[in-house]
């Protein structure tokens, strides 16, 4: 189902997370639940993996994850505070002690000049501390867009599990 890149970053996920006796909770949107899926496909993930949150709309960042509908209204759900909220949210609604979160637009429509398609952040918390990434994939196509996401979601999975 994924390529052997995606499950090499999420084996090497899974793997650091055992070593810690870390578990972890994913919160996407524009991913719909492809990293999530993604560290399911490791055997042996259930002993890390603790939950996965598919916010899709607004509505479920608020209610699932309890971003503030004020941050989203000032940023934009596809921005950093949102992408860090959302982390944090993950943290909070579940048993996990690492976390990641992807907001963006996959397109095809959806963009603006300010936020256009291809458009994706991400953050994660971990022992670490929190880190968020920005990137710009361009108008490339929905399946790419989010393949690439979840690609930059495991390797900041990882980053907050080994720094």
């Amino acid at each position: 189902m994924f390529p052997d890149d995606i499950l090499d970053a999420a084996r090497a996920v899974i793997a650091a997370a055992q070593a810690q006796g870390l578990t972890i909770a994913t919160a996407e949107s524009c991913t719909g639940g492809l990293v999530a899926s993604a560290l399911t496909a490791v055997p042996g993930s259930s002993a890390v993996v603790d939950r996965g949150f598919v916010t899709y709309s607004n509505a479920a960042k608020t209610q699932m994850l309890g971003v503030v509908e004020d941050v989203i209204g000032r940023h934009g759900a596809v921005s950093e505070p949102v992408a860090r909220a959302m982390a944090d949210g993950a943290e909070e609604h579940s048993g996990a002690q690492v976390t990641v979160s992807v907001t963006g637009i996959a397109g095809p429509g959806g963009g603006s000049p300010e936020k256009p398609v291809g458009l994706v952040h991400f953050a994660a918390n971990g022992p670490a501390g929190q880190a968020h990434a920005m990137q710009r994939f361009g108008d490339i196509g929905r399946d790419a867009i989010r393949a690439d996401s979840v690609r930059v979601a495991l390797t900041l999975l990882l980053d907050r599990l080994t720094a």
